[in-house]
């Protein structure tokens, strides 16, 4: 069936940057037809969007769903302190807990705009199974993408590791189960809802021979690769201290570097190591409000963007952030980008398209991203009459600059996810109780 979505602002984020300020989009198959302004092309329903903004649906590349049971711990920590204190918590997570941290997590997100999700699940209690699968089930339910990550730790506190030894995993395990649910779950090509990467957790958290056979494995199976790096200067002294080397020199020495790889936060990168991840065409994952809220620093963005390498956002675990809200990582990253440099060093739309196409590029998607035919139908519609927008004749900047805000109604392969603010497939108010119940089995 041919839709069209008429009367609004479609914002393509295509190559270069084509705005329709009084423009229609058709939709059939799931997939982008047309897009354009003036003569409505035929179709049998109609949509009227009434003057809102309609982006690209949100891309977050990094995530941490099973947070949302811990929220609001460790509250002046810095990251080494804040793990060591969730890390004993966290070890009592299970299957049913994590479907519903899931099933809020990935609403949260829904209601802010994001179509695709990646996850960075690490915790892997022993005797614990069926957690990707609890994960996989609530994306599938709510209607949204998923890359779900086989993550892991094996280096335990007695080896010199941070989390405590009853967290750690056997390498072999590891491998094999990650070989199993790509085998089960992996759904490869354009339109795909599922998922796998391969994820180890950290450097202060991973043995080199579990990051050695991880990248192999991930190569050997086609996926992508992923781990935490850079995120504090004590990461760079705990490396040198482990390793001898600083975090991208180790991974360097590794062979990780590369096109199917990218890394979360890297607020600490120095001008070589910003060379070498633009020269391997390594990803970077930008979390603004997680590195603030944990005293990180802030990644010096717009320094990566000009040496062209590849950007998006992630919200990060909600333990560490508390607010599972892309667009609002949308505005932190244009506001930490200017805090940084100055009012030039980024524009909302540069914003926005770290949060849209920055965010596809990173997880290796050319379907989803932009509004362009032959894309994906995964768009956001957000409405521009409400106070918060009265005066802005810019209606694009100004969805940014008054961030964050509830979409309208959120669509993903041309399906509705959200509808008038609200959640298609599933019961906000459930989702919460169900969340507040299983919260409860964690608090301290």
């Amino acid at each position: 069936m041919r839709k069209l979505y008429a009367g609004g602002w479609i914002v393509t984020c295509d190559d270069a940057g084509s705005e329709h300020a009084s423009g229609w989009l058709l939709v059939e198959d799931g997939a982008i037809a047309e897009v354009g302004a003036g003569q409505e092309p035929e179709a049998e329903e109609r949509l009227d969007l009434g003057g809102a903004v309609v982006t690209p649906g949100l891309v977050n590349t990094h995530h941490h769903l099973y947070q949302t049971l811990t929220r609001a711990r460790a509250q002046d920590a810095d990251l080494f302190a804040w793990l060591r204190e969730l890390y004993p918590v966290w070890s009592g997570i299970d299957a049913e807990a994590e479907y519903v941290a899931a099933r809020t997590g990935l609403a949260e997100l829904a209601l802010s705009g994001c179509t695709t999700v990646f996850d960075h699940h690490y915790v892997f209690p022993r005797g614990c199974t069926g957690l990707i699968e609890a994960e996989v089930q609530a994306a599938r339910e709510l209607g949204l993408r998923l890359v779900a990550s086989r993550g892991s730790m094996d280096l335990g506190v007695s080896d010199g590791g941070l989390p405590p030894d009853e967290l750690v995993e056997d390498v072999d395990s590891v491998l094999a189960d990650t070989e199993r649910l790509m085998s089960e779950l992996h759904e490869p090509g354009p339109g795909a809802r599922v998922q796998i990467a391969v994820a180890p957790c950290s450097p202060f958290s991973v043995t080199k021979r579990l990051m050695t056979e991880s990248a192999a494995l991930a190569r050997r199976l086609g996926l992508m690769l992923h781990t935490h790096l850079a995120e504090t200067a004590e990461e760079e002294a705990y490396c040198m201290e482990l390793y001898g080397a600083t975090p991208v020199e180790y991974l360097t020495d590794l062979g990780w570097l590369g096109e199917d790889v990218w890394c979360a936060h890297c607020v600490h990168l120095s001008g070589d190591d910003i060379a070498d991840f633009a020269g391997s065409n390594t990803g970077v994952a930008h979390c603004p409000t997680s590195n603030l809220r944990l005293g990180a620093g802030v990644a010096p963005v717009s320094d990566y963007l000009e040496a062209g390498i590849r950007v998006g956002l992630g919200v990060d675990g909600t333990a560490s952030n508390e607010r599972g809200d892309l667009l609002y990582e949308v505005k932190q990253a244009l506001l930490v980008a200017r805090g940084r440099g100055g009012p030039r060093a980024m524009t909302a739309r540069d914003a926005l398209r770290l949060g849209t196409r920055g965010g596809a590029a990173v997880l290796g998607r050319d379907d989803i991203g932009s509004l362009e035919p032959g894309k994906r139908a995964d768009l956001a519609v957000w409405r521009t009459d409400g106070l918060e927008l009265g005066g802005a004749e810019d209606l694009v900047a100004g969805i940014v600059l008054s961030a964050p805000h509830r979409v309208d109604r959120l669509v993903v392969e041309g399906e509705d996810v959200v509808r008038g603010g609200t959640l298609v497939h599933a019961d906000e108010a459930e989702i919460a109780r169900d969340q507040r119940t299983q919260a409860r089995r964690f608090a301290s």
